[in-house]
């Protein structure tokens, strides 16, 4: 595995050599004794610009690279220069960006064009280290490569994820990333319960979409609901799991949060009962796993906006940018066969 998960070479680029281990994850206490760094907010947006217009050219070598860089696209390593840098068409105007200057990371939600009219939605995450990029985390949501129950992507701006809070209002540290947990604590195994708090005009947007208080949509009736009010209902009892979770940037003076993970549905369920005693059909009768990007804005310790980018990956597909096994579930088949209901995760 350590082969698979090492850092990717620059062999076209430079003469270095690869870096032999793995980039490790930035969980809750990593996120709370970060490092100190000596770049600022400016420095790292300077980085992320340098590496969008290097991509825009479709010129790695118009970006200013470390020795080492560990580079994944849809959660998979690569060379630099591969996948979207041969692809890409142009950005769009969406650029929803936020760093963090005490660990060197930098991020951006955009949009952009490959080789279609259509506006689809991204992610790039930085690590910059002495101004250079050590470390490249890149989601693309390609709609026509992914079956999605979603519309067209549309970008608005957002100005609650772009406000700058007072000091007197930022929250610690460690809180926002235990706060953002607490969001995928109430996903997994949705079944009404909160384990974090939420603003009561919380809303949500995966790849371009509203998927709440959205009246409007014909996907389904519960994105008119909130975000509170949808997991109240447990209408997301299919989420299985939400492993692989990271928080490799906290932006405290704009009370973002980064993760990432993944979300597993074992198929196992065909429909879900709702705490209003409601019923409502799971999307995901086979083996199937969500490998996602998610930004969280946390104000006065609750969640006020989500933004996720999203894609389909093979079911239990493992992180490059970590070393952990598979949690496993519980089972639910026994030796002859036949199902133990009291073993099932749905129980």
């Amino acid at each position: 595995m350590r082969a698979l998960l090492g850092a990717v070479c620059l062999a076209a680029l430079t003469a270095s050599a690869c870096a032999t281990s793995p980039t490790p994850a930035v969980d809750a206490r990593q996120a709370s004794r970060a490092a100190p760094s000596q770049a600022t907010r400016e420095d790292l947006y300077r980085a992320l610009d340098a590496y969008l217009a290097a991509l825009s050219a479709h010129d790695p070598a118009g970006a200013p690279w470390a020795d080492h860089v560990v580079n994944t696209e849809n959660n998979v390593a690569m060379r630099v220069g591969d996948g979207l840098w041969n692809t890409l068409s142009a950005l769009g105007d969406y650029d929803l960006r936020f760093a963090d200057a005490a660990t060197g990371q930098v991020a951006v939600f955009g949009s952009l064009f490959e080789r279609t009219e259509l506006e689809r939605p991204f992610t790039v995450r930085l690590k910059v280290e002495g101004g250079r990029i050590a470390e490249v985390e890149t989601l693309v949501h390609r709609a026509e490569d992914t079956p999605s129950p979603f519309p067209a992507a549309i970008f608005p701006e957002k100005p609650a994820m772009n406000e700058t809070l007072a000091a007197a209002d930022q929250t610690p540290r460690l809180r926002m990333v235990s706060v953002a947990d607490g969001y995928f604590d109430t996903l997994q195994l949705n079944d009404g319960q909160l384990f974090t708090a939420f603003d009561p005009a919380c809303t949500r947007f995966e790849n371009g979409f509203e998927t709440t208080n959205n009246p409007d949509q014909n996907v389904t009736s519960y994105m008119a609901l909130g975000c509170e009010a949808q997991f109240r209902l447990g209408i997301y009892r299919y989420d299985d799991r939400v492993r692989g979770r990271r928080y490799p940037l906290v932006d405290q003076e704009r009370g973002l949060v980064l993760a990432s993970g993944f979300i597993d549905h074992s198929g196992q369920l065909a429909s879900v009962t709702l705490t209003d005693g409601g019923e409502v059909s799971s999307p995901f009768l086979r083996p199937h796993t969500l490998h996602f990007l998610e930004l969280f804005k946390i104000k006065d310790g609750a969640i006020e906006q989500v933004e996720a980018n999203f894609i389909f990956v093979p079911y239990g597909m493992a992180s490059p940018w970590l070393e952990e096994p598979l949690p496993p579930l519980p089972l639910c088949i026994d030796s002859a066969g036949g199902r133990h209901p009291s073993e099932s995760i749905h129980k």
